[in-house]
């Protein structure tokens, strides 16, 4: 009795044909999760404006922050102080998300078109 080899495009537990078809894969390995991207530019932004804030703020000296506090612009209530640092960390947090939200969904579009 001599024992053959599976075929490579059986499954060894069912012995059902694997059939994966290329595109079908390609769709979902190359395509991002918006909430997953979203969620990881939120943070970024967030510790990255916390920290920067922080940092002038123990750094101290007569005019703290000058840069940094035109940000106040475009974030309402926003100042380089300790308590300014976790206003800007939750909008920071608010624009990294949405941003990363988009990004992702467009490129998703894109490689749907290009792929579709």
């Amino acid at each position: 009795m001599s024992a053959t080899a599976p075929e490579p495009n059986e499954s060894r537990s069912s012995g059902l044909p694997m059939r994966i078809e290329e595109e079908e894969l390609l769709k979902e390995v190359i395509r991002l999760s918006r909430n997953v991207l979203g969620l990881t530019l939120g943070i970024l932004f967030a510790v990255g404006i916390f920290l920067a804030t922080n940092i002038l703020v123990l750094k101290g000296g007569p005019a703290v922050g000058r840069h940094l506090q035109l940000l106040n612009q475009f974030f309402p209530g926003y100042r380089v102080t300790f308590g300014g640092s976790f206003l800007g960390a939750a909008y920071g947090f608010a624009v990294g998300y949405v941003s990363g939200w988009i990004i992702a969904a467009v490129y998703n579009w894109v490689v749907l078109f290009r792929h579709g």
